[in-house]
């Protein structure tokens, strides 16, 4: 009765003090419907006489039940943003031509697959620049202009109309998203406007990414994995081949030689170097720290890491146009940064640094534009010159106008073991100081990820109905650097369950979380973290576990990782107790929480095999549960009807079992 009547009183007092609040402002807290009214913004691309920055914006559009993405143009000075593409189809990656005439983008229209398209920057309606018959994977323009370099993906010779069985013969056979693997691979080719063939400069049993032009056009550096058995390891390679030569893959020169993955190839001016993300550890997998690399680009070496003392994770390379300094984003506690090195791995600076979260930038002689967010804002493009920032795109200015933010308070707390744990307090909308409120235990996916200051939704509806919100960064997350991650391996379950619950615990401290209203939730690895917690303490009310996994060895071989289960874990068959230990499948009867369980019919990625599992063994130990199952989705729902269902059932189910309504 107690518990009731303490409900029943938080419930009142958050009532009333919303309705004082919001009759005094015009802004009102977040609601399920605002969420398709977000506009995500990317891919900043400056203009050659710097005057111009191109864009991308997406939106849903719940009534017609999907997104679309339009490329936008601001003035470098700001103002008004001018629409590029229309209404009606998706394009995206803008580029500019070097001369500056024609912005160029991909997309898909008038019935073909995905093309290369310009617009004439003084006039006149988009034309189609290439036509290849299966579409483009990816393009660049050639340094003079004259050429394209294209990512092509071989086509599929089959022409009949009668389905036909998937016949299987690779190591790693699917992937979320894509579904079943054949051997049709992604080449290199370069194409010069006008002509009826593009020029295939890569062959073999391999895929090719990341392509890049040398500042001379005379040689393209790209990524790709050509051991053996490219599906055995995870030894992607920078290469270099002739852009001229296009046959028996012409004039190819291996540059870096580490047996981890090297990503990310940037020249350097003069085309002599390329800068690299790389990881030295392939052993560690996810959880080693990505590093910022450098060596010569005829592939002499050496490959020097240049950032191993900063220890922490990299991305996105680009030399200065002076080629003095090499600018990336920088992973850290919870930021991301714009930072600079010199190419001989003196002189870190960060440029764009504070509580932000830079997610890409481009650059000009002078500085640049950046892609940043906060914790309460949505990512918008700003300019940056000589210690100066200024934000060019507000497309979620009225969104933002409308709506009531939640104050977030970063937290650090002592876990179980006494090593220092970083996070977030999101405090409800209305939060008063002595009144305890009900409170879910948010989770990252990854787990080789990191809460940052970065918009997320679900936070926002969280705060907005009531509930504080704790959002913890444990052991396994990056941004702390490589120790702090790699506790994780082989043993999920443990130092970050200890993790979590010391920042509940902290919660609980600083007056804010209710202890008999406790829910906890997440998606992907915050699903599977979810299912370590509720198998090992009875606290929470009420549990959400979306796309988690919960038998690992019966996932060998049905979701896509099997390489990164036997880095792991080992075989299967070799090793079942290692499996076995971790599986929080095995200790489903320890179980009281009444949980929900969610994830997308396709997920190859987390399949729905784990869910339907745990659901099953609830449902007969007699625990409460229900199981959410969306057909055609994979990891990430997308049709935005199924979006919207979630977040009502996110709502239904912590209302109901938590605060008790």
């Amino acid at each position: 009765m107690k518990s009731i009547r303490c409900s029943l009183l938080t419930s009142l007092i958050f009532f009333f003090t919303l309705t004082f609040v919001f009759a005094q402002s015009d802004q009102r807290p977040v609601e399920i419907e605002d969420y398709f009214s977000l506009k995500s913004v990317g891919s900043p691309a400056i203009s050659p006489d710097g005057n111009w920055i191109a864009y991308t914006v997406n939106q849903t559009d719940y009534d017609e039940g999907s997104s679309e993405t339009r490329i936008w143009m601001v003035s470098a000075d700001g103002g008004d943003p001018l629409p590029m593409t229309a209404k009606g189809y998706s394009a995206g990656n803008p580029q500019w031509t070097p001369d500056g005439k024609y912005l160029t983008f991909t997309a898909s229209r008038n019935d073909s697959k995905n093309q290369v398209w310009k617009l004439d920057m003084r006039g006149g309606e988009a034309q189609q620049v290439t036509d290849i018959e299966q579409g483009i994977n990816g393009f660049e323009w050639s340094p003079d202009g004259s050429r394209l370099l294209l990512m092509i993906r071989d086509k599929d010779e089959y022409d009949g109309d009668e389905p036909r069985p998937y016949v299987i013969d690779r190591l790693q056979f699917k992937r979320d998203y894509v579904g079943y693997l054949d051997r049709r691979r992604v080449h290199i080719y370069t194409y010069t406007p006008g002509d009826s063939l593009a020029t295939q400069l890569t062959f073999g049993d391999y895929d090719h990414s990341s392509a890049a032009w040398s500042p001379d056009g005379s040689k393209i550096a790209f990524v790709s994995n050509r051991t053996e058995e490219p599906d055995g390891n995870q030894n992607n390679d920078i290469w270099v081949v002739d852009a001229d030569l296009g046959e028996n893959d012409g004039g190819l020169i291996q540059v870096t030689k580490n047996p981890g993955s090297d990503t990310s190839p940037a020249w350097s001016p003069d085309g002599r170097e390329i800068a690299y993300r790389t990881s030295v550890e392939p052993e560690k997998i996810w959880y080693a720290t990505t590093h910022l690399a450098i060596t010569k680009a005829d592939g002499t070496g050496p490959e020097r890491l240049i950032t191993k003392e900063l220890d922490r994770n990299v991305g996105s390379p680009k030399f200065s146009d002076n080629g003095n300094q090499i600018w990336f984003t920088f992973e850290d506690a919870g930021e991301r940064h714009l930072v600079t090195v010199n190419r001989n791995g003196t002189g870190f600076e960060r440029v764009i640094t504070g509580q932000v979260s830079v997610r890409d930038f481009d650059l000009n002689g002078t500085g640049g534009v950046v892609l940043k967010g906060k914790f309460n804002e949505p990512h918008e493009i700003y300019s940056f010159k000589e210690g100066s920032v200024e934000q060019l795109t507000h497309e979620n200015r009225d969104y933002l106008a409308s709506l009531h933010a939640p104050d977030v308070e970063e937290i650090h707390f002592k876990s179980a073991d006494g090593t220092e744990i970083h996070g977030f307090l999101v405090k409800p909308i209305g939060y008063e100081e002595g009144v305890r409120y009900p409170t879910i235990l948010w989770i990252h996916g990854g787990p080789v990820a990191q809460f940052e200051h970065s918009y997320r939704f679900e936070p926002q509806l969280f705060a907005a109905k009531g509930y504080a919100v704790v959002m913890v960064n444990p052991r396994g997350s990056s941004g702390y650097g490589q120790e702090f991650s790699e506790v994780l391996f082989a043993d999920w379950g443990n130092k970050d369950f200890e993790d979590v619950m010391a920042g509940v615990d902290h919660a609980i401290e600083m007056g804010v979380s209710d202890p008999e209203q406790l829910g906890v939730g997440g998606w992907s690895y915050g699903g599977i973290l979810t299912n370590y917690v509720i198998t090992q303490t009875d606290r929470f009310k009420g549990a959400i576990s979306g796309a988690s996994e919960t038998l690992y060895r019966s996932l060998y071989g049905h979701d896509h990782y099997q390489l990164y289960w036997e880095l792991e874990l080992g075989l299967p068959w070799e090793t079942p107790e290692k499996w076995e230990r971790i599986s929080p499948f095995n200790d489903v009867a320890k179980v009281t929480t009444p949980t929900l369980w969610m994830g997308g019919s396709d997920d190859w990625n987390v399949p729905i095999l784990s869910s339907e599992q745990m659901y099953q063994a609830m449902k007969r130990l007699g625990i409460e549960t229900q199981l959410v199952v969306y057909p055609g989705e994979h990891h990430g729902i997308r049709t935005p009807a199924f979006q919207k269902d979630r977040f009502e059932r996110y709502l239904n189910w912590y209302d109901h079992y938590v605060r008790g309504d």
